[in-house]
């Protein structure tokens, strides 16, 4: 029995316990992800994004599968070191970034955290909310929260974009040129919406810097193999798993992590959670990272995408390998010593 006059502990007397267990061995990983290849190569539902010109000229068949774990394991299938545009799988690294910088009570407070039920550029996300507050895995939130970054001039500011994100990877990372151009020619809507954040207070700081920043940002180039390495960053704490490098708090990893859950896939993040499982975030590029806190990451690029602009051969991968690895943190078994049986 608990007593009503015990003591509530502090934060600092709690014992704080962690996502358990890991992924499969080796050679169980390398099985289950050649079976996913081969399973999903043929599919050709979906269509490479039309949203910046450059993006339709990227080839429809490429396809990778990148896994790493927090013990540094990795292990890859088809394309997964073709590099190709991060776009939106960007996010949750500037996020983290941010957070951890200036703390998540600012981000929480200026950009919001809750899921919009909108696609990712939706304008009425902006207009019908309290101070135009979204979440930073849609465009509008994505950057305003781009705008928080630091630093005493635009070009000190996407220095420390790059370079945090770089060390995400362990790699330095370059931009996609033809893309950027492609980019700054088309992002018309992203620069309404940076300039209605502003208009309602919800941006910090000049909104042509903050849509410089963020259409940098999204055409830094990466595989399949980077993103999975990053992913599995947040997977650990914050620690790199490859390079061993502490980059972030750990709370601000699981931050990051619940943002992910919320939104990261758009208005079909409740689908996402139920069939996959693990906090996620696509991207218009053709890349998606999946997380299980404590195991690792699944990383996948296949162009073609799906009416929320997520990928499709990515979906149906993340799917099929959350069952044979493992990843869904909302799965469950019966406890081995209990012996009922279900009536």
């Amino acid at each position: 029995m608990i007593r009503e006059d015990a003591p509530v502990p502090s934060d600092d007397d709690t014992v704080r316990y962690t996502s358990a267990g890991r992924l499969p061995q080796a050679a169980e990983v390398q099985a289950a992800v050649d079976q996913a290849w081969r399973r999903f190569r043929g599919h050709r539902d979906g269509v490479p994004s039309s949203v910046y010109p450059a993006l339709q000229r990227v080839d429809p068949d490429l396809f990778g599968i990148a896994v790493v774990g927090t013990s540094g394991l990795t292990v890859t299938a088809g394309d997964a070191t073709t590099e190709f545009t991060i776009m939106s799988v960007a996010k949750p690294f500037v996020l983290a970034l941010v957070c951890d910088e200036l703390g998540l009570d600012r981000v929480r407070d200026m950009v919001g955290v809750n899921a919009t039920g909108l696609p990712f550029n939706a304008v009425p996300a902006v207009e019908g909310s309290a101070q135009g507050r979204t979440n930073p895995m849609v465009n509008p939130g994505a950057i305003a929260t781009t705008s928080l970054v630091p630093g005493a001039s635009l070009e000190e500011r996407w220095a420390r974009i790059r370079g945090g994100l770089g060390r995400f990877a362990g790699r330095e990372l370059h931009v996609d040129d033809a893309t950027l151009a492609s980019a700054r020619a088309t992002n018309h809507r992203n620069r309404a919406l940076a300039n209605l954040l502003t208009s309602v207070g919800a941006l910090e700081g000049d909104p042509a810097d903050a849509v410089d920043l963020y259409t940098r940002q999204s055409c830094l180039a990466v595989s399949a193999v980077d993103l999975a390495i990053m992913g599995a960053t947040l997977a650990d704490g914050g620690v790199n798993p490859v390079t061993g490098e502490a980059l972030i708090r750990p709370e601000t990893a699981q931050a990051v992590l619940a943002m992910m859950a919320i939104a990261g896939m758009y208005e079909t993040s409740g689908d996402w959670l139920l069939d996959v499982g693990v906090p996620a975030k696509g991207g218009i590029g053709g890349g998606i990272i999946s997380v299980a806190a404590g195991k690792g990451c699944l990383a996948t690029f296949a162009p073609p995408l799906d009416a929320a602009g997520n990928s499709v051969r990515g979906r149906l991968v993340a799917r099929y390998l959350a069952r044979a690895l493992g990843l869904d943190m909302l799965a469950s078994a019966p406890d081995p010593t209990h012996t009922g049986s279900v009536s």
